[in-house]
């Protein structure tokens, strides 16, 4: 029997992916109940956010393919690099700053274990 692979997408995430990835890597290989329990108590800004992704693909499985959310776990979870914006500050004797706005797109996937 082939696994059906449940997939969930957050673009344009304006938090860089580097810091992304540290809350990420918490959760991988986790079953989803757990990790969304998990996720509720870590301290980072882009642990809600994640968060919420992660629940909308368990929900994505209980209504578009009628999975059970007690045998689903994180499979494969990552944070891409989105666009940068690019601003400027001004500094000191008429030069000017750049700082890099960076952004990401978090991807989920989930899949049903097999007994």
């Amino acid at each position: 029997m082939a696994t059906q692979d449940i997939r969930a997408k957050l673009s344009y995430f304006s938090v860089s992916a580097q810091k992304v990835r540290l809350v990420l890597d918490l959760v991988r290989g986790k079953d989803a109940v757990e990790a969304l329990e998990m996720l509720r108590f870590v301290q980072k800004r882009s642990a809600e956010p994640v968060r919420k992704l992660l629940a909308s693909a368990v929900a994505n499985a209980e209504e578009n393919f009628g999975l059970s959310r007690d045998d689903l776990y994180v499979a494969k979870i990552y944070a891409d690099e989105a666009p940068t914006r690019k601003w400027r500050r001004f500094g000191a004797r008429g030069r000017f700053k750049p700082l890099l706005r960076r952004s990401s797109h978090v991807t989920v996937i989930l899949r049903e274990r097999e007994a």
